[in-house]
């Protein structure tokens, strides 16, 4: 009988090593696919961010290009509407200095000794000059 009740123990002994080995070896399988769960999305959201950075990113350098591009043609249009203005305003002055040496010409042949309409033109003259001259300095500035 001593045999009897010995196996009844001993087989419950087993019995609960199994239950024991089974459940830590579930426990083991159970980590292990969580730990697998939580790296695959910490991977998959990795993978994500960068994916939306690169994106982004594309995006932004896209808009900075298009925008330099348009201050570029408009500084352009800007620059040459100035430089055409400048220019119209040279020719004028250009025009005018030639009257005055006209002006001076005629004026040196008919001149008497009691006037001065002479110097009065010179310096109309040296006057335009030096504007003619700032016109040309701004330009030259501009280009």
């Amino acid at each position: 009988m001593s045999e009897m009740q010995l196996e009844p123990g001993a087989s419950s002994r087993q019995a609960a090593n199994t239950r024991k080995k089974r459940s830590k070896a579930a426990f083991i399988a159970f980590i292990g696919i969580w730990t697998f769960l939580i790296g695959g999305g910490v991977y998959g959201a990795k993978v994500y961010t960068e994916g939306m950075q690169r994106e982004i990113t594309a995006d932004i350098e896209r808009q900075t290009a298009r925008q330099i591009a348009e201050l570029q043609n408009e500084y352009d249009g800007r620059i040459t509407a100035m430089e055409q203005s400048y220019q119209n305003e040279i020719s004028v002055l250009k025009d005018k200095v030639d009257a005055l040496n006209e002006l001076l010409t005629f004026a040196k042949d008919n001149a008497d000794d009691k006037t001065d309409n002479s110097n009065k033109l010179y310096t109309q003259l040296n006057e335009v000059k030096k504007q003619l001259d700032e016109l040309k300095k701004s330009l030259d500035v501009l280009k």
